[in-house]
């Protein structure tokens, strides 16, 4: 079996450097063993059999501006890709999150299909598996899917799955934000060529229709070239030439309940609440280090695929990436809130997801050095990656064991060297950093800090004028759902 790979996953494919390798990586957390013959099963029935991609390896074209081929591995085993390891001593958090980064940094053999996963004995009392997965397979809100239909609702479920992973209940999203809202702008948006190409057989017999695709045309143009030339940030503490090593560190879980709270009492969203959190661990980190600035760019993927579709056999990429700037230079966690939950609305109502992944798919089918140099043009602008992936909303099971957590990192590229995993699973959210070595050596310093903004913002709320309460669209509004309560009660 050969399929033509897409221009999309092909840039993904060709945008590996040694010092970032485009993988995608995950780690599931267990408080007990596993039974790792059982894995192995669910792993050939529900992810090899299933999805082809996990069976073939990438056979680039000797013909210039030929797209690169997928062709099954005629040697593919199971055991090629699945690893079982120790942990060593004292099998704790820091013991694993070095083994992490120690992995994060071998590439993957080229020869064989882009994917591995290692079974790890002896975290605490239990367990841990560490998937890696090149991002050319497809993106990481689909691979997160995917890994999600290895578990089961019940601990006694048996090897073939109930139902397929998109049918199944709880995946709405704990935290839609950014990825939960996407599969409406998909209807209308498209790449740039593709919504050309498809009005243009409507244009000559209406005119009226012609001026309105000229219109959305030329808006996403522009929007296009807003993004192309979107400066890049500047040098700091957490943003340089970065090197090959890694170093991973996550939070303890956060009560979603709680940061829901806090968001309505702030007339917020979680996700506006989670990402003012980031950015003040940011600012303080920087502060700290003596490297302020007014702000940086975090890029966000856009998801693109609907949520409530099964994940194609195929697998691919279908995102974009936005820029969310993060005001790490406005003091206050309430102003950073207020700030971050402005920039949210207008990135959620922009069609900048849609352009960035034409703009990607655009360059995956250019010459290898003119697409590289597209990408690091258009990657190479942020200072950290930031990934917001919903879980499930009950308890899942891995061959018969609960799973405690998973994190989910996205590679970065260019001069980034910071890639944030926010997962939301059994109402718990766990943030996880991923972060080049030599730049923030410490990223641990940067959780502890993520996690005292979040215990800041659930504080009293600062009391502003009739005037700052005014919602985005100009409605006036209590600037909290706390003293709405009170003024009905006043009432």
């Amino acid at each position: 079996m050969s399929a033509r790979m897409s221009s999309a996953d092909t840039a993904w494919l060709h945008m590996d450097r040694p010092t970032n390798l485009m993988v995608i990586n995950s780690v599931d957390l267990f408080d007990q063993p596993l039974d790792w013959d059982r894995v192995k099963q669910i792993t050939q029935t529900r992810l090899v059999d299933r999805y082809p991609r996990f069976r073939q390896r990438v056979v680039e074209s000797r013909l210039p501006l030929r797209a690169p081929r997928w062709e099954n591995d005629p040697d593919f085993s199971l055991e090629h890709h699945m690893h079982r390891l120790a942990l060593p001593a004292p099998g704790d958090p820091a013991a694993l999150q070095e083994l992490v980064g120690d992995l994060m940094t071998q590439p993957l053999d080229r020869n064989r299909p882009l994917w591995h996963t290692y079974m790890v004995d002896g975290f605490g009392t239990g367990a841990a598996i560490i998937h890696r997965m090149h991002h050319c397979i497809a993106d990481g809100i689909a691979l997160a899917r995917v890994m999600l239909s290895l578990t089961d609702a019940q601990p006694d479920a048996g090897i073939e799955p109930a139902m397929l992973e998109g049918d199944r209940p709880g995946w709405g999203g704990l935290i839609p934000g950014l990825i939960g809202s996407t599969s409406r702008l998909l209807a209308t948006a498209g790449s740039v060529g593709t919504t050309a190409l498809r009005q243009a057989g409507g244009l000559a017999v209406s005119p009226s229709h012609a001026v309105s695709v000229a219109g959305a045309v030329t808006r996403d143009g522009v929007t296009a070239l807003r993004l192309l030339l979107t400066p890049a940030d500047a040098a700091t503490a957490l943003k340089g030439d970065p090197g090959i090593s890694r170093r991973v560190a996550w939070s303890r879980p956060l009560s979603l309940a709680r940061i829901k709270r806090i968001a309505r009492d702030h007339d917020a969203t979680v996700n506006d609440v989670l990402m003012a959190a980031l950015t003040g661990a940011l600012r303080h980190y920087l502060q700290e280090r003596g490297s302020p600035v007014r702000e940086i760019q975090a890029m966000v993927p856009f998801n693109l695929r609907p949520l409530d579709q099964p994940v194609p056999r195929e697998l691919g990429n279908r995102f974009g990436l936005v820029f969310l700037p993060l005001p790490v230079g406005v003091g206050g966690s309430y102003r950073r809130l207020v700030e971050v939950h402005k920039r949210m609305n207008e990135i959620k109502h922009s069609r900048d997801g849609a352009v960035s992944y034409a703009l990607l798919s655009a360059a995956g089918l250019t010459p290898e050095p003119v697409e590289r140099r597209i990408v690091d043009v258009f990657t190479g602008k942020g200072t950290a990656v930031v990934t917001n992936v919903p879980g499930p909303t009950e308890p899942v099971y891995l061959a018969g064991t609960p799973v405690r957590t998973s994190l989910f990192w996205a590679p970065t590229s260019g001069h980034i060297g910071m890639s944030v995993s926010i997962f939301s699973y059994r109402g718990e959210v766990t943030v996880g950093l991923m972060v080049d070595a030599a730049l923030v050596p410490d990223p641990g310093e940067v959780v502890v800090q993520f996690e005292r903004e979040v215990r800041a913002l659930g504080g009293p709320a600062p009391r502003r004028s009739a005037r700052s309460r005014s919602a985005p669209g100009g409605a006036t509004r209590p600037r909290t759902a706390r003293a709405a309560r009170a003024r009905r009660s006043r009432a």
